[in-house]
């Protein structure tokens, strides 16, 4: 092993509220983590103003703060917290290597990845103007749709996930209008017939959103485009939704761990183990059903108590003096 490898106990591959809670317990469990942020420090939340649903913020917070609190928390027990994100592993021997901006190598006794997923959008710029402003695009209808009680909203998709969300802001909203692309729905037939039963969401198929429209601040409607017949239609929204799925960010994982067909991560039901020994994963990487801040801190902690236990039993010799819980 050369001078310019470092070796670590535990490394933990992402920043949202899954990895630093696998930080603040393995931390306490002396495995003295060390956390790279990745290409999006925090997560997911950061792109979110106001987290409402997270247990311990009687008054809400935002998605900023909250990752801001999660990483003085993780530093407080001695989490080395760093910037950068890894980009080559290779975990087909004993030891687990990963490297740092392509540069950096290091060998680590375990692994914890939380790298998430990221939500598709369509990519209008208008979209995402109103995204990065806060302004009413979401992807996440159980995370924000209580922003929009009694207003009116427009959701793009057409999968079981699509049809889900709209099911759920139709108990919400005034009115759901869903944007379906084609003139059938991928969801299946009993998701598809339970949005067709909902008296407050209107379906109209063959349609694609044209533009997402605003005030410059807020958005006030939707803009959308029948593509059989060429009509344009406004519809007036204070909230747009999009429902085309996420994509995990696993790719630089898929040669030595089993991964479903989308990307997920596969775990060992019940467990946050992983087809190799000693990695393990937490968050949305491996999780496409909940996709919340607090099941992902859930399987963070969870992370956690798999690779200290793991650590204990392949070492007699490593003890936690001081107690995870």
């Amino acid at each position: 092993m050369s001078d310019t490898i470092e070796k670590v106990k535990c490394l933990i591959i992402g920043s949202g509220p899954a990895g630093y809670t696998a930080a603040i317990y393995t931390s306490r469990a002396n495995m003295f983590p060390v956390l790279y942020q990745g290409t999006q420090p925090g997560g997911q939340l950061t792109t979110t103003n106001d987290v409402e649903n997270f247990p311990g913020y009687p008054d809400g917070i935002t998605g900023p703060e909250m990752m801001m609190e999660l990483q003085k928390q993780a530093e407080r027990f001695g989490t080395d917290v760093r910037n950068g994100w890894i980009t080559k592993v290779d975990f087909s021997g004993d030891v687990h290597k990963v490297w740092v901006n392509d540069e950096k190598e290091i060998h680590c006794d375990t692994v914890i990845i939380s790298t998430g997923a990221s939500a598709k959008y369509l990519g209008l710029d208008s979209e995402q103007k109103y995204l990065k402003l806060g302004g009413g695009v979401s992807a996440c209808a159980v995370c924000d749709g209580f922003f929009y009680r009694n207003q009116e909203v427009v959701i793009v998709g057409a999968g079981d996930s699509a049809c889900e969300e709209a099911h759920y802001l139709s108990k919400l909203c005034k009115k759901v209008t869903m944007l379906v692309r084609r003139d059938t729905f991928r969801a299946s037939k009993i998701m598809e017939a339970r949005v067709r039963n909902t008296e407050n969401i209107e379906i109209l198929m063959n349609t694609e959103t044209d533009e997402v429209l605003g005030d410059g601040q807020v958005v006030t409607g939707v803009r959308a485009k029948n593509s059989k017949t060429g009509e344009t239609i406004n519809i007036p929204a204070t909230g747009f939704f999009v429902a085309i799925g996420h994509k995990p960010n696993t790719d630089i994982f898929k040669d030595f761990l089993k991964l479903d067909e989308t990307g997920y991560i596969i775990n060992e039901p019940g467990t946050s183990r992983t087809n190799i020994q000693g990695v393990f994963v937490s968050g949305d990487a491996a999780d496409h059903v909940y996709r919340q801040a607090v099941t992902a801190a859930g399987t963070g902690c969870m992370a956690a108590l798999d690779a200290e236990r793991y650590l204990a039993a392949k070492d007699a010799t490593f003890d936690v003096s001081t107690p995870v819980y």
